[in-house]
């Protein structure tokens, strides 16, 4: 066990070492989302290769890594990132092992990369046992999961997606409900501002909470200081600093935009994206409230553009959600929608992972719903399942990302046993 987990964590450090966030690099036709995601995909591919198991690259798109015969399960993980952002104390792209905390520090350690691995490791501890699967396990590495799913589109027209399965890229105990998610480009009108500021700008990904905002505008001394704001002298550069967070969860970090705002006088614009959300605020339902984060702010003459991320009730319909952004008068553009997901808790799939979940860590676990969107949603009967705990002090699309060794140890052993109860 020992030797596996040492295996599992220097490969966690090694797949970490490249930058595949969106486009961080330029690549060839086969790398349509950038080298670093090629190279990370290329990386893992490889892994498994040595490990005996078949494998086939989607050009690029997707990666995917069979092992058994008979009715298909779909093990559902990815290779691509966010950007790394602000703020790190570590390298976020040093895969840096520290042996006196017990941890991997890196941009992907927990989402998805790290749990990427533990899987395939888990795959193989199976097959040196013996273990013969009964059905086909296929785990599918997506490369475009953080910005739109391209990947899984072009798989599921080159290959067939199995209809059950799960992804090591959420929370435990285990997922039976997502949100449905909806990403859209806000336009504001602000006549008159440009003469006042311009170039207002902030945030750096769809799904992640913006923690920077500038703009050039007139210094106010005793606005700035209300508002913690800076600025500089030379260049007339405000500057807003929050805390980056998952989309999903933006209580958990704060949000740049809002202070800024309120700098530049947009207090309307404020109130109706930080306030009633469009009157969008106070739905809810089982899986819990509505969120949402107007994560990148730009500005083009007399408009901005607000990008923000809606992670709406599992139980409501996209058209309710949208009757509500129509009466709001501003005009939108949807950027991206995947519809809730929604399975029965009590079904084979749910109960028999929160069954595995409880018998390895000795807890007496329900299964959950959550905000976060997982690959689970290409499957007709999915399930997102961990590695997150809850309460756990995982700082996933925020600096200083990190897995523990403690928590490599458990997911190992959940995952080993999960593929074993639902492919034996």
């Amino acid at each position: 066990m020992k030797s596996v987990i040492s295996g599992i964590i220097k490969d966690i450090s090694g797949i970490v070492k490249y930058d595949s966030s969106y486009s961080s690099r330029p690549g060839d036709y086969q790398s349509p989302f950038g080298q670093g995601v090629r190279d990370a995909l290329d990386y893992y591919l490889s892994l498994a290769s040595s490990f005996g198991f078949e494998t086939r690259d989607y050009d690029g798109y997707a990666g995917e890594i069979t092992w058994g015969a008979g009715t298909d399960f779909a093990i559902l993980v990815h290779m691509d990132e966010v950007p790394a952002g602000t703020g790190w104390t570590h390298d976020p792209f040093g895969g840096e092992i520290d042996e006196a905390s017990g941890r991997i520090w890196g941009r992907g350690t927990m989402d998805d990369k790290g749990p990427a691995i533990i899987v395939l490791y888990a795959m193989k501890a199976l097959k040196d046992e013996g273990f013969v699967p009964k059905r086909r396990i296929k785990l599918i590495a997506g490369c475009n999961e953080e910005t739109g799913w391209k990947c899984i589109e072009y798989y599921t027209e080159q290959a067939h997606m199995p209809d059950e399965g799960f992804s090591p890229d959420a929370d435990f105990p285990v997922i039976y409900a997502e949100k449905g998610i909806l990403h859209i480009d806000l336009t504001f009108h602000i006549n008159g501002a440009s003469s006042r500021f311009k170039c207002l700008f902030g945030g750096s990904a769809t799904n992640m909470v913006c923690s920077r905002c500038e703009a050039y505008a007139p210094k106010d001394e005793e606005k700035l200081k209300a508002l913690g704001l800076t600025y500089n002298d030379q260049t007339g550069m405000v500057t807003s600093l929050g805390k980056a967070a998952h989309g999903s969860t933006p209580e958990k970090g704060v949000n740049a935009m809002p202070a800024m705002l309120e700098y530049l006088g947009l207090d309307d614009i404020k109130s109706q994206l930080f306030d009633t959300y469009l009157g969008l605020k106070g739905l809810e339902d089982e899986t819990g409230p509505l969120t949402f984060s107007p994560n990148i702010i730009r500005q083009d003459g007399d408009d901005l553009t607000v990008t923000c991320d809606i992670r709406y009730p599992a139980t409501m319909k996209d058209s309710c959600i949208r009757s509500i952004l129509d009466a709001s008068g501003i005009p939108y553009e949807t950027v991206h929608f995947q519809a809730p997901l929604y399975n029965d808790r009590n079904g084979k799939l749910i109960s028999t992972l929160l069954a595995v979940y409880n018998e390895v860590t000795g807890k007496n676990a329900q299964p959950i719903a959550i905000g976060g969107g997982t690959y689970a949603r290409a499957l007709k009967n999915g399930a997102g399942f961990g590695p997150e705990d809850e309460g756990e002090d995982c700082p996933l699309h925020e600096p200083d990302e990190y897995i523990t060794f403690d928590k490599i140890s458990k997911c190992f052993e959940i995952y080993k046993l999960a593929i074993e109860r639902l492919c034996g």
